[in-house]
């Protein structure tokens, strides 16, 4: 056996060892690494929104009668006190069955005899009131020459006075049957198309006129049609005084500080909106979730303080983003959450010290935004592992991944 062949048995030999010494020699983990830092800190409620406008007026007929067909569209701007927005005729009169007709009818005729009736009578009394002048005229000529004694003539100006009373009271009478007769022909009257869809109303309607200026936000039915009192015809409301309405699970809603401040994303425009909480409603209602779940909810309201021109072409009922601000500091010293684990009742972390894994117990405070407030046991500054794996040990070789 050669010298160079026994060198290399050699070095193979002594290789080995130290080839297996080396598999077996346990390498550094990879591990994520976070900072423990200060800074500011925020916790805040998501939910999601509707814009309604403050105050709307809902426009209600005062009486009932024919709408004519609505002089408004939605999105018209109005004027409060020029702008007519709705238009009131007065309604047709009812059908009439054949009975109904039969008396009416009858009642008419009834009504056209009285008259006829009252034509005679008034007749006869002015032919009455002629005689009784006549009579009058040759008595006052008799009495001036004594033919007639003076008692006689006053007998004669009576009969003249009773034949003038009697010819008004003909003339009232006729009068008042000429009344019934046009009550009784208007017993009459059937429904009929008074007006036109697109006809200029008469001055007998009643003409409703905007009570602020704003923009119509809704219209019940353009359409002419009968309305009854009291049925609504459209909404106004203005546009540049809006505010937020929310609907959140009771226990959320009791964790919200009095006029909370608020921001309002993902609207549909550029940047964020400022809000800030007005009202918390009171008394709670039941809703059911998608789940089948009954889940008691709350509604709240906040106001809309950016200017309109930062929030143009947002409009009644769009929906919109709110993040509800229940606390915030400038400088907390925080953790990344993903460095959390459970250790027995409380936390704790792993550090990276000199290239070994160190585990460490802390006290944590609020949770917001995947960081958590490390109110003892970690100093500003430290590195700490993310997503601990669950081989990881105190004392392990770490290094950071790229």
């Amino acid at each position: 056996m050669g010298i160079m062949r026994k060198v290399w048995i050699g070095l193979a030999g002594a290789a080995l060892p130290a080839a297996l010494v080396w598999a077996l020699w346990p390498q550094a983990q990879p591990v994520d690494l976070g900072i423990v830092a200060r800074g500011p800190m925020q916790g805040a409620l998501v939910a999601q929104g509707v814009t309604r406008v403050r105050a709307p007026y809902t426009i209600t007929a005062p009486i009932t009668g024919n709408a004519t067909r609505a002089p408004v569209e939605i999105g018209d701007h109005v004027i409060a006190g020029e702008s007519v927005v709705a238009i009131i005729q007065p309604a047709d009169p009812a059908l009439m069955d054949a009975r109904a007709r039969a008396q009416a009818e009858a009642a008419v005729a009834e009504a056209e005899a009285a008259v006829a009736l009252a034509e005679s009578n008034l007749r006869q009394a002015e032919s009455g009131l002629a005689h009784a002048a006549t009579q009058l005229e040759r008595g006052r000529a008799l009495a001036a020459r004594g033919t007639i004694a003076q008692r006689m003539l006053e007998d004669i100006e009576a009969a003249h006075q009773s034949a003038e009373q009697a010819l008004a009271a003909a003339q009232s009478q006729l009068q008042l049957t000429q009344a019934t007769r046009i009550r009784a022909q208007a017993q009459l009257m059937g429904p009929q198309a008074n007006f036109g869809p697109n006809g200029e109303p008469g001055e007998c309607c009643v003409r409703i006129r905007a009570p602020q200026t704003g923009i119509v936000l809704s219209v019940t039915d353009q359409s002419a049609r009968l309305v009854q009192a009291g049925a609504p015809l459209l909404t106004i409301g203005n546009l540049e005084e809006m505010e937020i309405e929310l609907d959140l699970l009771s226990t959320d809603a009791v964790q919200i500080p009095p006029h909370a401040r608020a921001v309002v994303e993902r609207w549909g425009g550029e940047g964020t909106l400022d809000a800030q909480l007005r009202r918390i409603e009171p008394a709670a209602f039941t809703r059911v979730s998608a789940l089948g779940i009954e889940e008691q909810r709350v509604r709240l309201r906040l106001d809309l303080l950016s200017p309109p021109d930062r929030r143009a072409g947002l409009g009644e009922g769009f929906r919109v983003h709110v993040r509800l601000i229940l606390w915030e500091e400038d400088a907390v010293l925080q953790v990344p959450q993903a460095a959390l684990f459970r250790q027995g009742e409380g936390w704790a972390v792993f550090t990276e010290e000199a290239g070994r894994a160190q585990q460490r117990a802390l006290s944590i405070g609020r949770l917001a935004d995947g960081q958590a407030e490390v109110l003892d046991g970690l100093p500003e500054g430290a590195r700490v592992v993310l997503y601990p794996a669950s081989a990881l040990a105190d004392g392990t070789a770490i290094t950071a991944r790229d």
